[in-house]
């Protein structure tokens, strides 16, 4: 299979002029990880398949990229965690990719009286767990209610997390197999009720909180439950939730991927812009420019991995502004000389090896909520921060042990922001360093490395990057809001497109990327499940 590296990433080529067809089985447009995921799983039942990318390389948001000039070090520019993707799919398609578990979970620093502390959990929770719960709140009850939080949390997440790879359930044959109480904290009623009556610290209840918030804009009492829904897809991964990290970074997901396509016979052909969608009789044309000219091809079924948005514009809808998602995230990617001291005192290999929270009290989250709401950026801004790098120093090159990455994700930081104010990034990129300073006994400012032409290893992206680097509508990492994953007890579930949850208005164009039912987060979901509604058909 042809491949190079540009900028750090890897690049799979097909060609459109050798060895292509006019008429495939299957097109997939785009070559995100979800699309790969389609083409693989198609490719090795015998179809035809093509994948279409716009950009000159795969992966989509799953990349590793080397973004500091002079420096080795390969970040995971956007996705950076591995939760959703089932093993069982990664055994489907024999992947050559490694997960590794982080020591830590989480770390939360705070203040109180003149005092400061972290928050420690462990994986696994330990002592060190129930003695820091003891520091924080003078007593064992905070923990005691996390634990049977998290408990009940993972028996919803035993019960969904089978099914994600099968037909989708009806509403109600889920619900049967849930206690009722956290079936109505995490599902029937807004997740702020649930965390605010189990818990009573405001460290903790902002750090139960703040799965719910990861690139979702929304208070914990919104009545659409948009929290409660991007709540349920970050604990319900393989049954546990947990975060892993892609060894050799995000990237080494999305090539893995690519490679299994290609080796079970899908073309990948890059630099291909697709500009339109005509679905017909007995499939549907896809027109795209090469770099050169106008081409087309046509499959007896179309997957479209870019944003349901975006797919309604390709099959000639036109844009309808009120319905475009928005993004709201701030991600910053850092590359340290050394990894900061923490004021309170903690081993920072031990605080940075997991999701280190800053300013995420349930008070600050809604705070913030509110300040952004109203057209500013919050201060203090909430954000979190992690090191890939403790976890897999391979990721450094030969920087590896004089080295270390940090990634940042701040909250409540909505594409409207940027777009009604110029000045709005540069000063939520301020915010963020200023709350991660106020944890540090030093400036982070100190321990950054410095690229080839001197200037420092720090890359910020907001919702406006994100639309304008991968054509995701406003920026928005999940291609739109959440869904459930079942389908409501009134669902017509007459196609295998319907059962899987990824029809759209047309018979010969399915979803296959975030924007399905099950999409969302690096999960390879759509794709399968897009990938088995087009087997049952054909």
């Amino acid at each position: 299979m042809p491949s190079s590296v540009r900028g750090g990433v890897r690049v799979y080529v097909g060609s459109v002029t050798s060895g292509t067809h006019s008429t495939y089985d299957v097109v997939v447009v785009g070559g995100g990880h979800n699309a790969l995921v389609s083409a693989a799983y198609l490719a090795r039942a015998g179809l035809s398949v093509v994948v279409l990318e716009r950009l000159g390389h795969t992966g989509g948001a799953a990349v590793s990229i080397e973004p500091f000039a002079g420096q080795p070090a390969r970040l995971s520019r956007y996705s950076y965690l591995v939760s959703l993707m089932p093993e069982q799919l990664m055994a489907d398609l024999a992947l050559d990719v490694r997960l590794t578990s982080r020591t830590t979970a989480s770390y939360t620093p705070w203040t109180r009286d003149g005092r400061s502390g972290g928050l420690l959990v462990e994986r696994p929770e330990g002592e060190a767990t129930r003695a820091s719960f003891r520091d924080l709140t003078g007593s064992d009850e905070e923990y005691a209610a996390w634990q049977a939080f998290y408990a009940e949390v993972g028996q919803l997440a035993e019960v969904v997390a089978p099914t994600l790879m099968q037909p989708l359930p009806l509403e109600r044959d889920v619900r049967a197999l849930v206690d009722e109480q956290i079936w109505a904290d995490v599902v029937t009623d807004p997740l702020g009720r649930a965390i605010t009556s189990r818990f009573a610290d405001d460290t903790v209840r902002g750090i139960v909180a703040t799965d719910a918030l990861i690139g979702t804009f929304a208070s914990m009492d919104d009545p659409s439950l948009i929290q409660n829904r991007c709540f349920l897809y970050h604990l319900v991964g393989n049954g546990t939730g947990e975060w892993r990290v892609p060894v050799g970074g995000m990237g080494a997901v999305t090539d893995a991927l690519a490679r299994a396509a290609v080796e079970a016979g899908a073309e990948i052909i890059t630099d291909a812009g697709v500009s339109a969608i005509t679905p017909g009789a007995d499939g549907a044309e896809v027109t795209f420019h090469d770099g050169a000219r106008d081409r087309s091809v046509t499959g007896r079924r179309v997957l479209s991995g870019v944003a349901p948005w975006v797919l309604r514009i390709l099959l000639g809808e036109g844009e309808d502004a009120a319905s475009k998602p928005a993004g709201s995230q701030l991600k910053i990617n850092f590359l340290l000389d050394r990894l900061p001291r923490l004021r309170s005192g903690a081993d920072p290999a031990v605080a940075f090896a997991g999701t280190l929270h800053l300013d995420e009290d349930y008070s600050r989250l809604e705070q913030a909520y509110a300040a952004a709401a109203g057209g500013s950026v919050p201060d203090p801004l909430p954000g979190e921060v992690y090191c890939h790098s403790l976890s897999d120093p391979s990721i450094l090159g030969d920087r590896a042990g004089s080295a270390h990455t940090l990634t940042y994700f701040g909250l409540h930081t909505p594409a409207a922001l940027f777009d009604s104010d110029p000045a709005a990034r540069d000063v939520a990129v301020q915010r963020a360093l200023a709350s991660l300073d106020a944890v540090l006994a030093e400036p982070i400012e100190g321990c950054l490395a410095r690229d080839a032409d001197g200037n420092p290893c720090l890359e910020a992206k907001v919702p406006q990057d994100v639309e304008k680097d991968l054509a995701m509508p406003g920026g928005h990492i999940f291609h739109g809001d959440l869904e459930w994953p079942w389908a409501p007890n009134r669902s017509r579930l007459d196609t295998p497109a319907q059962q899987w949850g990824v029809q759209t208005g047309h018979d010969s164009v399915l979803l296959c990327g975030s924007g399905a039912r099950r999409g969302g987060a690096v999960s390879g979901l759509g794709g399968h499940n897009a990938a088995q509604a087009v087997l049952a058909e054909l």
